[in-house]
């Protein structure tokens, strides 16, 4: 492995706590050294009587004290203190006159002085504090790279374990358009010779969870090269100019070091759209914006420098980031499937005690729509669920349960009253039996009426294949199965409830989704008609007039409403031609409380009692 800058740590003194500190150390040790000398305080008649033996040469008076030093060699206390009346004893002076006593008028006592002093000292160290931060930033800089505003700025790859690609599993794709950066940052002379420059800049699209900072690691690991790591909200402070010398300092040390990656987490925090937002265009985040531009700019073809870059919301980016020159490729990570989810399995699952019935097989094909973080989470939660039970291994039961809890929430204890429970039955045996009588729905994997997260119950559906189109015939039949436990309320209880609050708002969204968006209403047509899903404090504008016409919005409602009827009718046929099985399985459900892919298809159908539900041939 190259071998990165020394990362020895440089004795760090910071001006203003140095000032500071040392201040405070004198308020603090100056009364340490009055109380070594011997001083104690007597009454004011006391004081008067030690004036009248002789013993005292000298006597200082402030406004409301006196103190006497008492004659060499004549009384062993070198110092006596005591109160002055608040009415002035007329008599006292010449008294001290009298006996040769030699009097020192004081302005006012020490610790007054420093009643005043101390705070501003306070705001003088505060004020040394805050131009040196904004000076050089915080302690932690490695020797040689320059100050990088703390040691979260600079993490060279040889400081963590290595990662490479076999560590990336379910990006294949990603993993191809990024390896020719790895020959680059190897031998950038190779490149350099033919006049090729390879891009420097690389943005890294894609959902949460999806490895995009992972894969940046990976690279640097691969190319064994020191890794700049920061993200972009590190770069925001409030006072303008900060960030921008941040963005210097680490370019510079990135340069010094070439080759060398540098990435930036979270670019969307820094580099949206310039002049859309509600403060105006001359703050910190767009001064930082500028300063990255600039360095971006700066590089030349012969500079082994790699900038990457990750968002997940590269629709609000400036458009100056995205032009040739700067972040001009742009991979996107997209969330994995079967095979990938697979992968991404057994990498997390290599150091886990797996008992011998768990099928990571089944369990990918059971979480779709997962990215790799929640499927690391998903085999972390089951461990615990594992230790939890004190088992010495992980089981199937265990990685089920996880799953639940990682979709659905975690268990929750309320005392649900028989009718309530009865209700809770009825509606999710609708949408159970709709899903498994509808050819073209999603299989049903398990039904619960056990409360989890925010929900009293829930239907899960498996996919049998991956989808990535939506066909017409399975959005529609997706909508009877969101209003099947509406519908069977309604059939069976002759009333609805609240429970069906989320199943209606996704049915609306989605059939206003078929209509505005989709062209699937023969009214409309392929027309987009969607509302602005613009943010204002994203970059985008504030109001956005409507495109269309107030009898378009209109055929919009109506297609949308046509569609939930039709939805409706289909969902509350099919309930009321299976009311016996239907209600084989409310009662079946009541009592059991949680059904599998097996127990519901003993219930609606017994003569198709299989370990994995399979849907009947359309007819």
């Amino acid at each position: 492995m190259a071998t990165g800058p020394d990362q020895q740590k440089t004795p760090q003194f910071n001006l203003a706590w140095i000032v500071l500190l040392a201040l405070l150390a004198i308020v603090l040790v100056t009364p340490l050294f009055r109380s070594q000398e011997t001083e104690v305080t007597v009454p004011y008649s006391d004081f008067k009587e030690r004036v009248a033996e002789g013993s005292l040469s000298e006597v200082r008076i402030d406004q409301t004290s006196a103190t006497g030093f008492a004659r060499t060699g004549l009384a062993e206390q070198t110092q006596i203190h005591a109160v002055l009346p608040a009415q002035p004893d007329p008599a006292f002076l010449p008294l001290l006159e009298e006996h040769g006593v030699t009097v020192t008028a004081v302005n006012a006592s020490n610790s007054a002085l420093w009643a005043y002093l101390l705070p501003w000292m306070v705001i003088l160290g505060f004020y040394l504090w805050i131009t040196t931060r904004m000076r050089s930033g915080m302690a932690g800089m490695p020797r040689g790279m320059g100050d990088l505003m703390g040691g979260r700025f600079m993490k060279p790859a040889e400081q963590h374990r290595r990662i490479t690609f076999d560590d990336v599993a379910g990006q294949d794709t990603a993993k191809r358009e990024v390896a020719e950066l790895v020959e680059f940052l190897r031998d950038p002379d190779r490149f350099a010779r033919v006049g090729a420059e390879v891009p420097h800049g690389v943005l890294l699209m894609g959902p949460p969870g999806t490895g995009k900072t992972l894969l940046a690691r990976a690279l640097a690991g691969e190319a064994e090269v020191p890794f700049f790591s920061t993200s972009g909200s590190e770069f925001i402070e409030v006072f303008v100019g900060v960030g921008a010398g941040r963005v210097r300092r680490m370019f510079e040390a990135a340069r010094k070091a070439a080759p060398a990656i540098i990435f930036i987490d979270e670019l969307d925090s820094i580099g949206r759209t310039r002049g859309a937002d509600l403060g105006g265009g001359h703050d910190e985040r767009e001064q930082t914006l500028n300063q990255i531009l600039a360095e971006l700019d700066g590089f030349s073809g012969k500079e082994a420098v790699v900038v990457l870059a990750a968002t997940n919301r590269p629709d609000v980016l400036d458009p100056a980031l995205l032009r040739p020159g700067r972040f001009d490729r742009h991979v996107t990570l997209n969330l994995p499937d079967k095979a990938a989810r697979r992968a991404i399995l057994d990498i997390h699952a290599k150091d886990l005690p797996l008992a011998a019935e768990v099928d990571l097989d089944r369990t990918a094909a059971g979480t779709p729509g997962f990215s790799g973080a929640d499927l690391k989470n998903l085999l972390n939660e089951a461990a615990i669920t594992a230790a939890r039970k004190a088992a010495d291994a992980i089981s199937a039961a265990d990685i089920d349960e996880a799953r639940d809890k990682v979709m659905m929430g975690t268990v929750r204890t309320l005392a649900i009253q028989p009718e309530e429970k009865h209700r809770l039955a009825v509606h999710e045996a609708g949408h159970t039996a709709v899903a498994y009588f509808l050819p073209e729905a999603d299989s049903v994997h398990k039904v619960t009426i056990i409360p989890r997260g925010q929900a009293l119950g829930g239907t899960h559906m498996l996919p049998e294949n991956e989808r990535h189109t939506l066909p017409e015939a399975y959005l529609k039949a997706q909508l009877a199965t969101l209003l099947a436990g509406w519908a069977a309320e309604k059939l069976l209880l002759s009333s609805v409830s609240s429970g069906a609050d989320d199943d209606i708002r996704r049915a609306t969204a989605l059939a206003r989704s078929m209509v505005a968006r989709w062209g699937m209403d023969p009214n409309i047509g392929p027309m987009d008609l969607r509302s602005s899903d613009d943010h204002p404090f994203l970059g985008q504008s504030i109001a956005k007039p409507r495109e269309y016409a107030d009898v378009t919005a209109g055929q919009v409602d109506m297609g949308v409403l046509d569609l939930l009827k039709t939805a409706e009718a289909r969902a509350m046929e099919l309930l009321t031609a299976n009311k016996d099985r239907l209600g084989v399985l409310i009662a079946r459900l009541e009592q059991e409380e949680t059904l599998d892919a097996a127990g519901i298809s003993d219930c609606l159908d017994p003569d198709n009692i299989t370990p994995f539900h399979r849907k009947p041939a359309k007819t």
